[in-house]
């Protein structure tokens, strides 16, 4: 035997595998077809976020959150179909999910500490919801955000696997790509594979595939924690549930190349059994990258409430196609609307005031100030003057922003960016003059000021997310900005059945 367990996948949950196994006295292999930059996955370039119930920052911001909250809220967001028949593939997931729930409204926030985990005080309100106190969202903000982002939460876990490889416990193959599972009679004994060149590129940048040799081991038990299929736009293509519409021409990438989704087709050749793989979760807030790592390196906008939405055509999106509420209903929205199926963009509407408070990009690296676990620079960008700098890195860069002193420059920048010139201002125009009516009261009719005016309820959002209610067109709050947005490949539901 090589090892006691082989773990196919240097990622996050490759990691906390090894993790475990090591505290078992357990000896493990780490194969990974990428360099060893490229260990943690794509943990590292994420924001880190982690769901947790009933914590003390919670608490501290005036949040009353619970198990029996939570769990509400987690099935209201499943929404499992996939019950009954002789090998329902929502079995499982549903025993996951609470069990998941009832971790975070445990031992988890400790658990993580444990491991060297550290929690800024921001705990954020992502995915606000459908609108439907049954239906999708978190009811209260629960999105804890890591000192280091992503890197805060992968490199504690990568440090003990290197930790455990200087005492012999672990053993990393990288440039190692698994071509096929072992068996001996009906049993997993090990994997083999291919041998590729050594490749010195950076972290996330594309590697060769050049074949150096061959290899095989063995171990008593393989783990595969190989990730999705988000860098691999064909299989995207593949899956994409008609629930969702018609797959976009045109996607932009949320993970390195190499999340290719290669080991899910040879799990299932080999008989591993595979379930819901035509559940993905992916972003509808994109841009380009104008300083791209991997091909068609996408940022998602994490936005607060106030930027307006509207479609290729000009049209105002409905709740709950609303900034920051329910991502997969604003997919759904974008790509089964008849008239709209045919475009692959979308556009924020906002102005300079709006961009200081509300827009935060996704990602360990658009974040310096978290990353870098700097307290300084952290008070200074959230609550000082201005954008932070990769905000107006993007302004000045970004292939999708427009900037203009008036609605009217506004919309000739825009058709500027398209094929043909879809949009029209006196439409445009119309719309941003409605909802800027509704700002002159403290209550409404229209959703968005609504939810604006619950945001700011919540301390969190008051100091660092969201706007104090204010006109679009407002001169002293220009210049107006317009942000072309597109689909981001990024998250796979769907997998081997755990």
């Amino acid at each position: 035997m090589d090892a006691d367990v082989i773990i196919i996948g240097g990622g996050l949950a490759g990691l906390v595998a090894s993790n475990e196994l090591v505290r078992a006295g357990k000896r493990v292999a780490i194969l990974d077809q990428e360099n060893a930059a490229n260990l943690g996955g794509q943990a590292f370039w994420s924001l880190g976020g982690l769901f947790l119930v009933d914590t003390p920052m919670q608490r501290r911001l005036g949040v009353k959150d619970s198990f029996d909250l939570a769990w509400q809220d987690w099935q209201g967001s499943a929404q499992w179909d996939r019950l009954n028949g002789e090998h329902p593939e929502d079995e499982w997931a549903q025993q996951w999910g609470r069990a998941y729930v009832e971790f975070a409204a445990g031992e988890k926030r400790a658990w993580l500490q444990e491991q060297g985990v550290k929690f800024t005080p921001l705990v954020g309100w992502a995915e606000r919801g459908d609108g439907r106190a049954g239906g999708h969202g978190n009811s209260v903000p629960r999105f804890h955000v890591p000192w280091g982002t992503g890197t805060g939460v992968s490199e504690p876990f990568a440090d003990k696997a290197r930790s455990a490889s200087e005492s012999g416990l672990v053993r990393f193959f990288f440039r190692h790509q698994v071509d096929g599972l072992v068996f001996d009679g009906g049993t997993v004994t090990g994997v083999r594979g291919t041998v590729l060149a050594p490749d010195q590129s950076p972290r996330g940048v594309a590697s060769n595939r050049d074949k150096v040799g061959e290899f095989e081991l063995h171990a008593e038990a393989v783990v595969i924690a190989t990730g999705g299929i988000g860098g691999n736009h064909e299989e995207v293509r593949k899956w994409w549930p008609q629930r969702l519409g018609t797959a976009p021409r045109k996607m932009i990438t949320g993970v390195p190349k190499h999340v290719d989704g290669r080991m899910l087709g040879i799990a299932d050749e080999a008989g591993v059994r595979l379930v819901n793989r035509d559940r993905m979760w992916h972003y509808t807030e994109g841009i380009q990258n104008w300083n791209p790592i991997w091909p068609d390196h996408a940022i998602r906008i994490l936005p607060g409430p106030s930027s307006m939405w509207f479609d290729a055509l000009g049209r105002r999106l409905p709740a709950p196609g609303l900034p920051g509420y329910d991502t997969l209903g604003t997919l759904r929205l974008l790509r089964t609307t008849p008239d709209i199926q045919q475009y692959d963009h979308s556009w924020f509407i906002l102005n300079q005031k709006i961009i200081e408070k509300e827009f935060a990009l996704s990602g360990s690296e658009q974040n310096p100030d978290i990353t870098n676990r700097d307290l300084k620079l952290l008070l200074r960008t959230r609550l000082g003057r201005g954008a932070g700098a990769p905000i107006e890195a993007f302004k000045d860069h970004g292939a999708d922003f427009v900037v203009a002193d008036t609605l009217a420059g506004l919309v000739s920048g825009m058709n500027g960016l398209t094929e043909e010139p879809l949009l029209d201002y006196r439409q445009l125009h119309r719309q941003i003059m409605e909802r800027d009516a509704e700002i002159q009261n403290p209550y409404s009719k229209d959703a968005q000021v609504i939810g604006i005016r619950n945001s700011r309820r919540f301390l969190g959002d008051r100091l660092f997310r969201t706007v104090r209610p204010h006109r679009i067109l407002d001169p002293a709050a220009g210049p107006m900005i317009a942000v072309r947005l597109h689909i981001v490949t990024r998250k796979t539901l769907g997998g081997i059945q755990t």
